[in-house]
């Protein structure tokens, strides 16, 4: 018995001690500049999404009203990407993607399709406690899934198909505890129509990721830093377009002066949670786009996976967003579904 005792502690410091060689030897490979611009763009993600979302919550719980307003933020500072994306043309020593007809009209849609997104999300904040939102949001990845094996003819395996029925089922168990973390001033057929809107914003999001993919591989046929901030930029632009038409359209704009007059702490706050909303919002689209590049997906499905219960718990302790049995089940059930997720893409790439 002892002999067995001793074996398993002998094996697994052996693991241990292997594990640290292949980190070290994964860390000696690449410049100290690509670990600290990593680390940069992980807080980014797992700092500013979570933000972003709890902004869009503040908004509403202190006087905003506006669904036009909250989705021109989200697009508001595509600028700040702009600005990225300059340098890096001096620094990579590279020219601009050539623009053509088809390439330009997939921008037009993509930009389309994200701005009503944004107007679906921002349904979703008006009427769900922001932990709620975050963890109906996560069902993206569900869709992602299914619209990448439909139109970009990604593989599915045992590990994706688990996540894609794990993550169904926690979004269920949000819908049937729904009684427990509905706002008093919130209708049940408002909650209805957050919830609703969360999950079509969620389908049009996975939807938007697909045909992203499928211009990668039909239009672009590379994906370096440069390509990937371009087509972001270009995406936002179009978004942002679009959006201020439908703010212009229902005459929002004039309404943010009366809105920010009786906003709750005065019009300084109004305006500080839009520039923020605007501002940690492109972060988060940055730290992904960069984590996607530096790293790999499984590393931005790890954050995405962390990301959920950060909000979640943020929304708890600084919105005092109800939490219920059922909801904290359901956010162990969806970090349990992107683990198996990540599992299986890990697995696939390991076998490709």
């Amino acid at each position: 018995m002892g002999d067995i005792s001793e074996n398993h502690s002998a094996s697994l410091l052996e693991k241990v001690a292997n594990f640290r060689t292949i980190v070290w030897e994964a860390y000696q490979r690449k410049p100290i500049s690509h670990w600290i611009l990593l680390f940069l763009s992980s807080m980014a993600m797992l700092v500013a999404f979570p933000a972003s979302t709890l902004l869009s919550r503040v908004y509403y719980a202190n006087g905003g009203t506006s669904k036009w307003i909250i989705s021109w933020v989200a697009v508001a500072g595509w600028p700040l990407t702009a600005l990225i994306l300059i340098p890096t043309y001096f620094i990579c020593k590279t020219f601009p993607t050539p623009m053509n007809l088809n390439l330009f009209l997939s921008y037009v849609l993509l930009g389309f399709l994200s701005a009503a997104d944004n107007l679906m999300y921002a349904y979703a904040y008006a009427y769900l406690p922001a932990s709620t939102a975050a963890l109906v949001a996560s069902s993206s990845l569900v869709f992602s899934t299914l619209f990448g094996y439909f139109i970009v003819k990604n593989k599915l395996n045992a590990g994706v198909i688990n996540a894609v029925v794990i993550i169904t089922a926690a979004v269920t168990l949000i819908a049937l505890d729904s009684d427990s973390d509905r706002y008093s001033n919130v209708s049940d057929r408002q909650y209805i129509l957050g919830f609703v809107w969360d999950i079509l914003g969620s389908a049009l999001h996975g939807l938007i990721f697909a045909l992203s993919e499928l211009v990668f591989i039909k239009l672009l046929g590379r994906r370096s830093f440069h390509v990937v901030l371009e087509q972001q930029v270009m995406v936002s632009f179009m978004a942002f377009v679009f959006t201020t038409i439908g703010v212009i359209v229902n005459k929002d704009f004039q309404g943010m002066a009366s809105e920010a007059k009786t906003f709750k702490g005065g019009e300084a706050a109004y305006e500080l949670v839009l520039i923020w909303g605007a501002i940690t919002f492109q972060l988060g689209v940055l730290g992904s786009t960069a984590v996607l590049f530096l790293a790999s997906t499984v590393l931005a499905g790890v954050l995405n996976a962390v990301r959920v219960p950060l909000t979640s718990i943020a929304a708890v302790i600084l919105l005092h967003d109800p939490m219920s049995g059922l909801k904290i089940l359901s956010i162990v059930i969806t970090f349990w579904g992107f683990g198996s997720y990540i599992y299986g893409n890990s697995t696939e790439n390991k076998l490709s």
